[in-house]
């Protein structure tokens, strides 16, 4: 009798380890923060820390540091990537591309230079759907092609980062994601830049990553923005004058690491 009982609590152990996930809140959640202002790092408060920390999620490096990290979403191409790539080629800047399946099948080329050049590819899903209305199934696949794709494109093996599209996410997907071997990332800087028939000067974009920048900033930019484009060359040079170093998620993660060590053992 008690070995039956051993036997099954170990089988409902198993049930509930392999339904965790599906046991997970998937209420939608928009991604939001209270922006920095004078240098002060920017926060999504006590609760949205807590759920990213839970599942390895981040929007922010240390705020001790004067290290920024440059991640850009590519959904589709506007003209403004190669000149992007130009920038970060001359100042030795590392960033990550977030890229959609459109993305890889109309600018392969592009892809292989980001990776050429030393930059991360991150999964920004393959139809760029609300993830939290996709079925366990679908989420799969919807990560999946992306990272076979940029394997079969690039020399870049394996993929490490999501960025949920739109900045819609839910416990659930942060938990399935981890599950796949994705550290969900968000972003502590942003300002509206996607918009292509609403450019405003390359002053626009660069007073707003000024105004916003602070230590441990990692900062969305959309290659749509001719905007962005324009004021990447400005910005990084100034930031550098104001003594922030780039760094790339890589590094954010290792030292993220060093922080916990018990993670470099397993």
């Amino acid at each position: 009798m008690k070995k039956l009982t051993v036997v099954l609590m170990f089988f409902c152990l198993c049930f509930i380890s392999m339904n965790s996930v599906s046991a997970v809140s998937n209420n939608p959640i928009h991604w939001g923060f209270k922006k920095s202002r004078n240098h002060e790092p920017a926060t999504a408060g006590e609760e949205l820390d807590a759920l990213l920390s839970k599942y390895g999620g981040f929007y922010i490096g240390d705020t001790t540091k004067k290290d920024i990290y440059l991640t850009f979403d590519n959904g589709y191409e506007n003209g403004y990537t190669p000149k992007v790539l130009d920038v970060l080629k001359k100042q030795k800047v590392p960033a990550t591309f977030f890229v959609t399946g459109h993305y890889l099948d109309s600018e392969p080329e592009l892809v292989k230079r980001m990776v050429n050049e030393g930059h991360i590819v991150g999964n920004h899903s393959w139809y760029h759907p609300d993830l939290t209305t996709q079925s366990d199934e679908e989420f799969k696949k919807e990560l999946e092609s992306v990272r076979i794709k940029v394997e079969e494109l690039t020399s870049q093996q394996g993929m490490s980062y999501l960025r949920p599209p739109r900045g819609i996410f839910s416990e659930k997907v942060l938990a399935k994601a981890e599950e796949l071997g994705y550290t969900s990332v968000f972003w502590s800087l942003a300002f509206v830049d996607w918009k292509v028939d609403s450019q405003k000067g390359w002053k626009y974009s660069y007073d707003n990553i000024m105004k916003q920048i602070h230590p441990g900033s990692i900062i969305l930019l959309h290659t749509v923005s001719k905007d962005n484009a324009e004021a990447l060359d400005h910005a990084i040079e100034e930031l550098r004058k104001q003594g922030y170093t780039f760094k790339s998620l890589d590094d954010l993660m290792i030292n993220k690491m060093m922080d916990h060590p018990y993670l470099l053992s397993l």
